[in-house]
């Protein structure tokens, strides 16, 4: 389901402590990655802990009529790769649903081979900018055939002669880079991409695990990542981590709900994904990382959080933003349940999300009895401290899963309860929200 259909109203109720174990679903960046980069490897991947999500099934399925065979066999899901410069031209259009990443990094990986795609997907994702990931792909020689400001459903004609390309990406986005590299992996000589800024590196790091020749150097003008074009990437065995955009939403509400104690094993922790997990220990959450180790060159520990009264608002460093930018609407409930104003500042990426991420959940806190002020690329929050929501309001999703899961979030932890309009979209990145937290102990 990815958000069509009926809509399902979702109603969130104070809740007594949660407790125990939430078995989050695996990370989505890094199940997305496994399926591109398997397909494009010779030989025989293995992936398990794959996140099983709409988005991702939607990707696999893509991978499929891209030529790679993609089957689930047991718990283990195994992609047969065609190489680097092996992908086929699809004999349909390719539906990637809600997914932003899941389209973009197609368009990277098929930009250099010289066939047409036409790539569609849901109501969202067809209202999201592909500009900004079509523009740098242009630069190898792909011409992008699509509506009005640059939007699916869209044609892209790859480049039967790619040519190198050295590309500084003008505003963070782990998206853009990674199309680019993924791009740069069947063109010849090296790509570079030049980020001013640092965001996610799964793709450098899996690239680097399929055996792809690629360097990573701190320059003064910024991370210089080079990639060596048309190598023989090798199949891997990967255990995906847990998803820590997931995590947040456990880990958030029992910081928030008196009494709770939750164990959140086997999380991804990598440090351009945890900005929200230093955030919240900023503000003074009881949040503990147990057995930190290390799984597939990605940082993993088990996350403890405990409820924890007495956090203060604080300002978010404006750096740490492209961190944690899909975590500032569940951060903004916590928020409310703080002593204090949080200032959340550099933040405009989130007006360009699956909705305006800013304008959603400023709304629908509103509607909760919390003050926010928000303009162009920044937002904060009057914290009422621990259970001072009032609640009793109802809140749009605008088809958005994680504006859907924060609100279901803060009704636990408010005086009258919380509903949503519509809670089918939280399907698209963690099918299983709503019977883990009820697991917890939970009223959803």
């Amino acid at each position: 389901m990815s958000g069509h259909g009926t809509p399902q109203p979702l109603t969130a109720r104070a809740s007594g402590p949660l407790t125990g174990d939430a078995h989050v679903p695996g990370d989505k960046s890094i199940s997305h990655r496994s399926l591109i980069l398997g397909a494009m490897a010779v030989g025989e991947t293995r992936v398990t802990g794959l996140l099983e999500g709409q988005d991702v099934l939607d990707t696999g399925r893509a991978m499929r009529a891209f030529g790679a065979e993609v089957e689930k066999r047991g718990d283990t899901w195994h992609v047969h790769g065609v190489g680097a410069g092996g992908l086929m031209e699809p004999e349909d259009v390719i539906d990637c649903g809600n997914a932003g990443t899941g389209v973009r990094l197609l368009m990277g990986a098929a930009a250099t081979h010289g066939f047409a795609v036409t790539y569609t997907g849901d109501a969202s994702l067809r209202a999201r900018p592909m500009a900004r990931v079509t523009d740098p792909l242009a630069l190898f020689g792909a011409v992008a055939h699509g509506r009005s400001g640059g939007r699916l459903p869209m044609t892209l004609v790859g480049a039967s002669e790619p040519v190198p390309v050295r590309y500084t990406v003008p505003v963070p986005s782990a998206q853009v880079k990674s199309a680019v590299l993924l791009a740069g992996l069947n063109a010849p000589g090296e790509t570079v991409v030049i980020e001013r800024e640092a965001t996610r590196d799964h793709s450098e790091r899996m690239l680097a695990g399929f055996g792809a020749d690629l360097s990573v150097e701190d320059t003064p003008e910024g991370r210089v990542i080079t990639l060596v074009g048309r190598p023989e990437l090798r199949p891997q065995v990967i255990v995906v981590p847990r998803d820590p955009s997931s995590a947040a939403f456990p880990v958030c509400a029992a910081l928030i709900v008196p009494g709770s104690d939750v164990l959140v094993p086997n999380i991804g922790l990598n440090p351009t994904r945890a900005g929200l997990f230093e955030t919240l220990r900023d503000m003074g959450a009881d949040l503990t990382y147990e057995n930190p180790r290390e799984e597939g060159g990605e940082p993993v520990a088990d996350l403890r959080a405990r409820f924890s009264p007495d956090m203060k608002g604080i300002e978010v460093p404006p750096e740490r933003a492209a961190s944690m930018i899909d975590e500032y609407p569940i951060l903004s409930v916590v928020a409310a349940h703080a002593e204090g104003t949080t200032v959340m500042r550099g933040v405009a990426e989130l007006r360009v999300k699956e909705c305006d991420r800013i304008d959603a959940m400023a709304t629908g806190l509103r509607a909760n009895g919390i003050t926010v002020r928000d303009g162009d690329d920044w937002w904060e929050v009057d914290g009422r401290g621990a259970g001072g929501m009032p609640g009793g309001g109802s809140v749009e999703s605008h088809l958005d899963h994680r504006i859907a899961m924060s609100f279901a979030v803060a009704g636990l932890a408010a005086q009258a309860p919380v509903t949503i309009d519509d809670a089918t979209p939280i399907a698209t990145s963690f099918p299983i929200f709503r019977d883990l937290m009820n697991g917890l102990g939970a009223s959803l």
